[in-house]
């Protein structure tokens, strides 16, 4: 009878363990091209006196994809299907 309770403790010993849920996984941004040259940009950052980190220019990629898809929008909110220089609104 000492066998079957053991047995039974093991079963349910090993359900808890496959019960337990993995801390979700952290989401990471979507990919997206680079359209910086890196170097170049943080030569321009440097020129300020600053330190570049490893992130910076994955963010102002970022930016620049930001800017060129409202400049878009605005292109084709005004009826034309070419971006102009005024289409790229800064403020």
């Amino acid at each position: 009878m000492a066998k079957k309770k053991s047995a039974a403790k093991k079963k349910t010993a090993a359900k808890k363990k496959t019960a337990r849920k993995k801390a979700p996984a952290k989401k990471k941004a979507p990919q997206v091209e680079m359209l910086l040259v890196g170097s170049k940009a943080k030569a321009a950052l440097k020129a300020y006196g600053v330190n570049v980190s490893g992130d910076a220019l994955e963010n102002l990629n970022y930016v620049v994809h930001y800017y060129i898809d409202q400049a878009a929008k605005r292109a084709e909110a005004n009826g034309r299907k070419t971006v102009r220089k005024h289409d790229f609104m800064v403020g």
